[in-house]
């Protein structure tokens, strides 16, 4: 390769970067909801292929990086077992994990709501609790429950609990001391304010809860698989594959987990603004509007 290619192949990338960014920055900024979808599809558009060109322009290998379309001819060739670690890794692992450590995790959150000494003994432990790793957790949980899909929702359950109790408790708290007044003025129980008042206004809370839980439920259920899976998982797929260098299948199950991990995200982004469209953060042109 001739000195000259590689400062051409950046200039040409450097080149369609600015001019796309410019033009992705004016269409971003125009109103309505196609340029909102838009935007974000073209920008992945855009980085897809200064990938592309880098990679074969730059002549690097692809041991260590391999261009996004022999990573999709490495998913097609693999798509039947790809879907299989999906399946796997999701249906038997993430999901029940996320769903009873985010159930637990709530019912939790208001058992200490009622207990001040629950409050004083269990919300310092989870600030622990938080920063325990999950690469030490896995082993653990893999001897106490077997190397079947057990020990990976186990995994998944210890890592959801606590975001979904911290976020329970600081979203009952957040009803006003005026409305919680007023319904103890129309001779409101405890659980009569806490279904129709304060369980209504911990929504937002409890939706930014499960959608960092169903990141951090895939994420745990792959780091699991590490540790020992059966011959699906994508965790298992990606250790497997690192084994023989076969980057291109690596790369292949990241970007099935990525999108797995977009799709549970943004589901959940619609329920949300279905669940709290009363809200503030769902209101046209608030920050917090996801």
């Amino acid at each position: 390769m001739s000195p000259a290619t590689p400062l051409a192949v950046l200039a040409l990338a450097a080149t369609v970067g600015i001019a796309a960014l410019m033009a992705l920055t004016r269409l971003a900024n125009r109103p309505g909801r196609a340029a909102a979808i838009l935007t974000p599809m073209l920008f992945a558009v855009l980085v897809l292929f200064l990938w592309e060109v880098l990679t074969r322009g730059l002549a690097v290998p692809q041991v260590l990086l391999p261009a996004p379309s022999v990573i999709a001819r490495a998913f097609w060739n693999a798509s039947p077992e790809l879907l299989q670690d999906v399946r796997q890794t999701v249906l038997f692992a993430a999901i029940p994990g996320f769903v009873c450590g985010s159930a637990l995790g709530m019912v939790t959150g208001i058992a200490v709501d009622r207990s001040p000494f629950l409050q004083q003994g269990l919300l310092p432990l989870s600030s622990f609790a938080s920063v325990i790793p999950i690469v030490g957790v896995a082993p653990i949980m893999i001897l106490w429950f077997g190397f079947g899909w057990q020990s990976k929702a186990a995994v998944v359950l210890l890592i959801t609990f606590f975001p979904a109790f911290v976020n329970m408790v600081a979203g009952l708290r957040e009803a006003s001391p005026i409305e919680r007044d007023l319904m103890a003025s129309y001779a409101s129980t405890y659980w009569q304010t806490l279904w129709k008042l304060r369980l209504p206004a911990a929504l937002p809370f409890l939706f930014t809860a499960l959608k960092v839980n169903a990141s951090l439920a895939l994420i745990g259920a792959i780091v699991a698989e590490f540790f020992g899976a059966p011959v699906y998982g994508l965790g298992f797929r990606i250790s497997a594959e690192i084994g023989h260098l076969a980057l291109d299948r690596v790369w292949a199950a990241i970007a099935v987990a990525a999108a797995v991990g977009s799709g549970s995200y943004a589901l959940l982004t619609a329920a949300e603004r279905a669940a709290t469209f009363w809200h503030p953060s769902q209101l046209p042109g608030s920050d917090r509007n996801s």
